[in-house]
């Protein structure tokens, strides 16, 4: 028990970066601030907007599971509009993920260097569906449990009017969200951490910390259960490389969440609503 332990602790590198020289003063200083600017107008800033969105859910009176928070919620009134502003909130997730491989590819990476390549289907739709599992169940139960104990708001994944688009909706909505956490939080993040000389496990940690963050607006479980996944992730593709992988887990865990709740909200007895 002990190996395997600490082999977790200490995983070796992926495959396909190979070593380089230690970045001069002038490179770190061009990366800190890169990874400032990009996670200042993506997933840091939404994550410091998710902390306030606890901060004043906390001040008000009652507790957490008393309150609703929707994940995919009406925008507008007439449908088409619905539809459109749905749709380009999806296309502002995968923009947030296409910068991140962007900025890689500039700084001299290919995307196969970060495990976004189609040399490994049948085994990353494998490691996809294993990873769901393993979040996914556990993942349900510590929201059922901190909801009971006051800790989590009634999260509400999708509150859309049962329309022609909704499921299809629903599904891109997913893929865009598991699509932007996945590239900038594992692939860019942790590799761009790593050419700064961090530790596998104190970048992972960083990792983790900001994808709980960002989902804090769910209450205290939300923030902790993505906190766990999180540092799973993180050291899965820093033992495998492979993000399509991450990808397509977190697209199979967010379409069951989303469509399974749009279908069984209000005919089920355990599941909030």
């Amino acid at each position: 028990m002990t190996g395997v332990v600490g082999r977790w602790l200490a995983p070796p590198r992926p495959a396909g970066l190979a070593e380089e020289p230690a970045p001069d003063t002038g490179e770190r200083r061009l990366i800190g601030t890169e990874l400032c600017i990009v996670f200042g107008i993506t997933l840091g800033l939404s994550g410091l907007r998710s902390a306030l969105s606890l901060a004043q859910s906390l001040l008000r009176p009652g507790r957490l599971s008393d309150q609703h928070v929707a994940l995919n919620a009406p925008a507008a009134l007439n449908q088409y509009i619905d539809f459109a502003l749905q749709l380009s909130s999806a296309a502002e997730l995968i923009g947030w993920g296409a910068l991140g491989g962007y900025l890689l590819v500039r700084a001299g990476l290919r995307l196969r260097d970060i495990g976004l390549d189609r040399t490994r289907p049948g085994r990353d739709a494998l490691l996809a569906l294993g990873l769901a599992a393993l979040i996914g169940v556990p993942g349900l139960a510590l929201y059922l449990v901190a909801h009971a104990l006051g800790l989590a708001l009634t999260v509400q994944p999708s509150t859309l009017t049962d329309s022609w688009w909704r499921i299809p909706v629903l599904v891109v909505s997913a893929a865009g969200n598991a699509w932007a956490e996945e590239v900038l939080l594992i692939g860019y993040l942790l590799t761009r951490l790593r050419r700064l000389g961090w530790s596998e496990n104190g970048s992972v940690l960083l990792s983790g910390l900001l994808r709980g963050c960002y989902h804090l607006y769910q209450g205290l479980g939300g923030g902790v259960g993505n906190l766990v996944m999180g540092l799973v992730f993180g050291r899965v593709w820093q033992r495998r490389g492979r993000l399509w992988a991450l990808v397509g887990a977190h697209t199979l865990l967010d379409v069951i969440a989303f469509v399974g709740y749009a279908l069984l909200a209000g005919h089920v007895s355990w599941l909030p609503h």
